[in-house]
């Protein structure tokens, strides 16, 4: 597949910690057989499965020439070494993944991860020659005290410190809301919006004009059939980072073809 043309939505399929193998084989078979060429000519699917079962469905996507890009949810910054249980960028890179989630919410907030680590993952996946989506939003304290668009602020200028304005360009950031995620609620169509748009200016403000308008921004949090065509239509948002509505081929299939119900 061609690299994707600059601002081209992106539409990216979080599994989590859900499915074996077999199961995500059987997934993204029923999602091929609802995705059109027309949906893939108009839009980019990536789908991030769990670690077992990436050399499965890369195996599926290759053999069967389904027009998906490969992800993975998360990595280490380290190309090798004695960190057990962990994944390095060069191990992906030669399964074939695209993209790699850094900075998820949850990785973030249940394991930890600091700023600091997730900019080290950001540039590990850069050097190994594949696309991090960086993940940043705001909790529902700090949303509800006015804050929100500061720690965005904060999470943007520390995920891409010494990442040059030509890669940030080249990159894609998610943000998250991580009072909307696995909760049913969503952020408004004018909210999400806004904080995309605060999302670019950072951008714009930390690295220039032209990584500011070539780098995709995807919304995620609670994204549904229901709501993906209201969200795509705004200006700031590049596609989305669809967790639980992934999981099921029909809606997912109906998220990446939000255009046709625009």
């Amino acid at each position: 597949m061609t690299a994707p043309e600059a601002r081209r939505p992106l539409i990216s399929g979080n599994w989590k910690m859900h499915l074996n193998h077999f199961e995500a084989m059987k997934l993204v078979q029923e999602l091929s057989y609802q995705v059109t060429r027309d949906d893939v000519d108009a839009v980019d699917v990536s789908v991030h499965p769990p670690f077992t079962d990436i050399r499965t469905v890369q195996t599926v996507l290759e053999s069967d020439r389904i027009p998906f890009f490969l992800g993975a949810q998360h990595c280490h910054s380290e190309d090798s070494g004695a960190f057990t249980g962990e994944v390095a960028p060069p191990m992906l890179a030669k399964l074939g993944v695209s993209y790699v989630i850094a900075g998820h919410s949850e990785r973030r907030e249940v394991f930890g991860e600091t700023d600091e680590a997730v900019n080290a993952k950001v540039r590990a996946i850069l050097a190994s020659e594949m696309t991090p989506i960086l993940c940043v939003g705001e909790t529902l304290d700090e949303r509800e005290a006015g804050q929100a668009q500061s720690k965005v602020e904060a999470q943007l200028a520390a995920g891409l410190a010494k990442v040059s304005a030509d890669q940030v360009g080249s990159m894609v950031i998610a943000y998250e809301p991580i009072w909307a995620i696995g909760t049913g609620r969503t952020a408004s169509a004018d909210d999400a919006q806004a904080m995309c748009n605060a999302v670019r200016s950072a951008v714009r403000a930390g690295h220039g004009n032209d990584a500011a308008d070539l780098v995709r921004i995807q919304y995620g949090g609670s994204v549904k059939p229901v709501n993906a065509a209201e969200l795509m239509a705004q200006p700031d948002i590049d596609g989305a980072l669809v967790g639980g509505a992934s999981l099921e081929a029909d809606s997912f299939a109906r998220i990446i073809q939000y255009r046709l119900h625009d």
